[in-house]
């Protein structure tokens, strides 16, 4: 086990040490904890237009874990993760771990066996504060997410804070010294994050202001600071339930002496009306005269800008995404159905159409702890100097989680 986490897993134990536990008592707190489970079995089917084969992947996600009872305020959690490929059908690449480099398509589902989530937890009426590793999400994930997704959820080390100072209102703080990636221990990143969220409950919906300031722990000048500010919100008519939502954020970049800064603007409408809801959406990353595109190098990505996964890197020339979605209860599970219009933010004399893409989804679950799904992906290209294949992608998944 790395340094870092065991220089936390000490400070857990000084932690409890600190409040005087006894060993019945704290024996007791661990033996009325609650054990948890979190299997999924997913195929995964890539398809491009290029010189790399087809890729497909059969793998099992496994998550273990156990979280002790609360003792004055403390408990702790600790949970372990596995991903195996199952079968042999292994024909895929996953570049940062060296598996299958240049043969194939990605699909970014290494095998891996690390500790997932391990901290200890205190909370009181007026706040809830973790420690060590863990997953964290703030607002719909755009900015900081746990990519859940992909087999190998993404977690973060650090201290989280979680306070309720007035009626309505809610401030979390996180300072994160490294980020746990989605491809194992190959390119998890030391940091020096400082993550902001403020939201405060109005008439008119949730208004939420934040300041994230990511850097990298590399010995090295660099810096990634967003500010923004987002509203969310909902008013029942007689049609149904109107739905909106507007953002907006301003971003600094500093790597050496190589300095950009950009925006972003995420403007959606929607009506829930039994048993459909459509939501007509417009997000603009936007660009630095072409030289750099708005990053959110935190979000769970793969929620945003199509599952196909193009547009995991913002283009140089920023993205401008419209997109349209219809979702309904059907056959016993949830049907989405979206339709994505790419386009830069600054065009040039040979990039400006960036495509479009189609995305579909059934998924159920029953008996309470048992679920499966079925999704599918398809991205035609736009213009071809903008350097992306046409891209097919199809997953099949069960599992169960208690």
């Amino acid at each position: 086990m790395k340094k870092s986490l065991t220089t936390m897993t000490l400070a857990m134990f000084s932690l409890i040490n600190i409040n005087n536990v006894t060993a019945s008592t704290f024996t007791d707190a661990l033996t009325k904890g609650k054990a948890s489970a979190d299997l999924r079995l997913r195929y995964e089917a890539v398809e491009q237009n290029n010189a790399l084969k087809d890729a497909t992947a059969l793998t099992l996600r496994t998550r273990l874990g156990y979280t002790t009872a609360d003792y004055k305020g403390f408990s702790g959690m600790i949970e372990m993760e596995d991903v195996r490929i199952v079968g042999g059908i292994d024909e895929y690449t996953v570049g940062p771990t060296g598996f299958n480099p240049g043969t194939y398509s990605v699909i970014a589902d290494p095998e891996s066996t690390e500790l997932e989530q391990g901290f200890v937890k205190y909370k009181n009426n007026a706040l809830s504060a973790k420690f060590g590793r863990q997953v964290l999400t703030l607002d719909n994930h755009r900015f900081i997410g746990h990519v859940g997704w992909r087999q190998d959820r993404q977690t973060f080390d650090g201290l989280s804070i979680s306070m309720a100072p007035a009626k309505d209102m809610s401030v979390k703080y996180a300072y994160l010294t490294k980020r746990n990636r989605i491809f194992a221990e190959s390119a998890d990143v030391y940091s020096k994050d400082h993550l902001l969220n403020a939201s405060y409950k109005t008439a008119i919906g949730k208004l939420t202001g934040y300041a994230y300031l990511l850097e990298t722990d590399n010995n090295t000048n660099n810096g990634l600071d967003t500010y923004g500010l987002r509203l969310s919100g909902n008013k029942v008519t007689g049609a149904g339930k109107f739905l909106y939502n507007a953002e907006y954020a301003t971003q600094d970049y500093e790597s050496g002496v190589t300095k950009y800064d950009a925006s972003y603007m995420f403007v959606e409408g929607g009506l829930a009306m039994k048993p459909f809801t459509v939501k007509l959406s417009y997000e603009v990353l936007g660009s630095d005269n072409g030289n750099y595109g708005f990053a959110t190098p935190l979000a769970t990505l793969h929620k945003f800008n199509g599952w196909a996964d193009q547009f995991l890197s913002t283009p140089g020339q920023g993205l401008e995404d419209i997109y349209f979605t219809i979702s309904t209860k059907a056959l016993g599970g949830k049907i989405v159905a979206t339709y994505h219009d790419f386009s830069t933010d600054k065009s040039t004399s040979t990039v400006s159409d960036l495509g479009s893409e189609i995305n579909l989804l059934y998924a159920t679950k029953f008996n309470k702890i048992y679920n499966a799904g079925i999704k599918y992906a398809t991205y035609s290209a736009g213009d071809s100097a903008a350097g992306k294949v046409d891209t097919d992608k199809l997953w099949i998944w069960t599992g169960f989680k208690f």
